[in-house]
């Protein structure tokens, strides 16, 4: 008996992941062709390019969809979790909405972190400067060079921000415990420049609005 019950716990965990998986990835292609058409959309319509440049704008435009697609998961993440949970309480005993436990909403708001960290410090950066690349001097052009080009950008790019963020958190708080807590990439650098990078981005958001509305007064 014993054995069959952990056959049927391994069975139940078994079906449960697949279950959660499906429906991570039908939620994500949802999301993914309806960032594609807004991208395609509003997508300034350039003229016949070449080969290689072409190739460039396809690689920008899928990493540039998948980044719209995960921000809008990220959004909508949350009034999901909060209609789900009204769902499960209104229709306790309900068998076709038990799929909307909490080991669903858990592994979507892991994907949404990972995700999200992501798009903001690789996906985003390297679809911008692989669209400015042309490709080191003395180099042979192609699209090997431009790649290059775009990891060395990149490379730099993470010494500045790394470096910002240090002298940031040496100004704020220098101790030696907050110092040491940068080394640990996962649980703590990586919230903490994503949540100071979300504060920049709420600051010139809002410098932004009053702005348009002091220039409307006027």
């Amino acid at each position: 008996m014993e054995g069959q019950d952990e056959v049927s716990a391994r069975e139940q965990h078994f079906h449960s992941q697949v279950r959660e998986s499906t429906i991570c990835f039908l939620l994500f292609a949802i999301l993914y062709v309806v960032s594609y058409f807004i991208i395609t959309r509003y997508k300034r319509k350039s003229d016949e390019q070449e080969d290689e440049d072409a190739i460039v704008n396809r690689i920008s435009l899928f990493l540039s969809t998948f980044t719209l697609a995960v921000s809008a998961g990220a959004v909508l993440l949350l009034p999901f979790s909060i209609i789900s949970n009204e769902i499960l309480l209104s229709f306790p005993q309900n068998y076709y909405i038990q799929w909307l436990n909490g080991s669903l909403i858990h592994g979507l708001w892991n994907l949404a972190s990972l995700f999200s960290n992501l798009c903001l410090f690789v996906l985003m950066p390297f679809a911008f400067f692989f669209l400015e690349s042309e490709g080191f001097a003395g180099l042979k052009k192609g699209i090997r060079a431009r790649i290059l080009e775009t990891l060395v950008m990149l490379l730099l790019l993470a010494l500045l921000i790394l470096g910002i963020v240090w002298v940031a958190s040496a100004l704020i708080d220098n101790d030696a415990a907050s110092m040491e807590s940068l080394y640990d990439l996962w649980e703590f650098y990586l919230p903490y420049l994503y949540s100071c990078i979300s504060l920049m981005g709420c600051l010139l958001l809002l410098c932004k609005y009053f702005s348009d509305l002091i220039l409307r007064e006027k």
